[in-house]
C-alpha cells in the first residue's frame, strides 16, 4: 500500500518520515521494515491503553507478526493519569520481564498521551531503543507524535519529566479518527488552529470545511498540511534552541497551566489549550496589533469545534499561575510569550509581564 502522503523529517541520523493515509495499520510490519532498513526479525513491544488497544492491537500485532516480528503487548490504563513516572516505571519493567533488549523496538498505539509516556520508555530503557509512533487521534496526529518530545507529567506540572527522542516512523491512519469519541475528536483542532495562527492563514477554509465533514477519513489532506508545519518548524529547532520551535507554544503557556491546575483529565488538552488561545489572542490584540477580525477569526473555529473559551470558578487564578512560574518555557524565570501579529504571523515576545497573564486569565473567566 501506498500512503497518501510522505512526510520527510530531515534531521539527520535522526531523520524519519511521517506517512498518512488509510488503512495503513494492516501493512504496519512492511512499513517498519522499511523505515529499518529490511529488518524483518526481532523482539518488539506495542504500548497502547485500555481504550485504543481493543480496537486495533490486533491489526498492529499481526502484521508484525506476519513480517517476522515478535511483538508483545502493554496496556495502561486510559487517560492523563498514565503520563507519569509510575506508570513509565511500570512500562519499562514489563519491557525487561519480556526481555526485551537494545536491539529491540517499541511501538506506541494510541493518542498523545500513550505517545508520550511510550515515547519516554523507549528513551530510558537501556539509554534508549528505536519506537514507532502509530498516532489515533487528531492532536497525536498532528502535533505530538512528530518532533520527539517525550515526556510525563507531574502533579507541579504538565511535561515536566521528559528528553527529546525521534521516533523511527510515524504511521497516521486516518481511519482511526473514525473511533474517536465525539468530544477527543474535537479537542485535537484546538492544535490544528493553533498551527493556522501561527505559520498558515491559508489553513483556516480546510479547518472551517472540517467542522462539516462527516467521514473523519477524509482529513488526510488536512492532517499532513499540519504535519508539515510542524515538521518545517521541528527542522528549524529541533531541541527548542533558536527560539522558532516555541511558537508551537502559541496557547499552550496558559493552557498548560489551567489543564493541570484543574486536575489532569477535568479538561481534555485540547479544552485546556483552547482557552489558553483566548487568553494568547487577548494579549495578541494588547501588544502585538492583532486585529479584532483575525482574533475572531480564531475564536470563531474554536468555537465550530465546540471548544471552551472561558474558565469556570472552580479553578484558582493563584493555582495557575503557580503551575506556570514552574513551566519549563519560561527561561530563567523569564516569561517567553506567543503572540500573533495576525493569523499565520507569530513570534515570541518579552514584553508580557505576570501582571498581564494575571490580566489575561481574567479576561477568559466565565461572567
Amino acid at each position: 500500500m501506498t500512503p497518501d502522503h510522505r512526510i520527510h523529517i530531515d534531521l539527520g541520523a535522526r531523520s524519519y518520515d511521517v506517512l498518512v493515509g488509510r488503512g495503513l495499520l494492516a501493512e504496519t510490519g512492511s512499513f517498519v521494515a522499511e523505515a529499518f532498513g529490511g529488518k524483518t526479525r526481532g523482539a518488539c513491544v506495542i504500548v497502547s491503553d485500555s481504550n485504543v488497544g481493543p480496537l486495533y492491537r490486533d491489526a498492529v500485532e499481526s502484521s508484525l507478526r506476519s513480517t517476522g516480528f515478535t511483538p508483545t503487548f502493554i496496556k495502561v490504563p486510559a487517560g492523563e493519569a498514565s503520563k507519569s513516572m509510575s506508570c513509565a516505571e511500570t512500562v519499562c519493567r514489563q519491557m525487561a520481564q519480556a526481555e526485551l533488549d537494545r536491539g529491540s523496538f517499541l511501538v506506541a498505539l494510541g493518542g498523545g498521551v500513550v505517545g508520550d509516556l511510550a515515547g519516554y520508555a523507549a528513551a530510558i530503557f537501556f539509554r534508549g531503543i528505536p519506537y514507532v509512533q502509530i498516532p489515533t487521534s487528531v492532536v497525536a496526529q498532528v502535533d505530538s507524535s512528530v518532533g520527539g518530545k517525550t515526556g510525563v507529567n507531574m502533579p507541579e506540572g504538565k511535561n515536566l519529566i521528559g528528553c527529546f527522542h525521534q521516533p523511527r516512523l510515524v504511521l497516521a491512519d486516518v481511519e482511526t479518527l473514525r473511533s474517536l469519541p465525539d468530544r477527543e475528536y474535537r479537542e485535537g483542532f484546538a492544535e490544528v488552529i493553533k498551527h493556522a495562527g501561527i505559520r498558515d492563514a491559508g489553513m483556516v477554509e480546510m479547518i472551517d470545511a472540517a467542522a462539516s465533514v462527516d467521514d473523519r477519513s477524509e482529513l488526510g489532506d488536512l492532517i499532513a498540511r499540519n504535519i508539515r508545519i510542524k515538521a518545517a518548524v521541528v527542522m528549524e529547532d529541533e531541541q527548542e534552541r533558536s527560539g522558532t520551535r516555541a511558537l508551537l507554544n502559541f496557547g499552550h503557556t496558559i493552557g498548560h497551566a489551567i489543564e493541570s491546575s484543574a486536575g489532569y483529565g477535568a479538561l481534555l488538552h485540547g479544552e485546556a489549550i483552547s482557552i489558553g488561545l483566548a487568553a494568547a489572542l487577548h494579549l495578541s490584540r494588547k501588544f502585538a496589533g492583532l486585529s479584532e477580525s483575525d482574533a475572531t477569526t480564531l475564536i470563531t473555529l474554536l468555537k465550530k469545534f465546540e471548544l471552551p473559551l472561558t474558565l469556570g470558578p472552580d479553578v484558582d487564578d493563584a493555582l495557575i499561575l503557580a503551575a506556570m512560574r514552574r513551566d519549563k518555557k519560561f527561561d530563567a524565570g523569564e516569561i517567553r510569550f506567543v503572540l500573533a501579529r495576525a493569523v499565520g504571523d507569530a513570534y515570541v515576545s518579552d514584553q508580557v509581564t505576570w501582571s498581564d497573564i494575571e490580566e489575561a486569565v481574567a479576561a477568559v473567566r466565565a461572567d
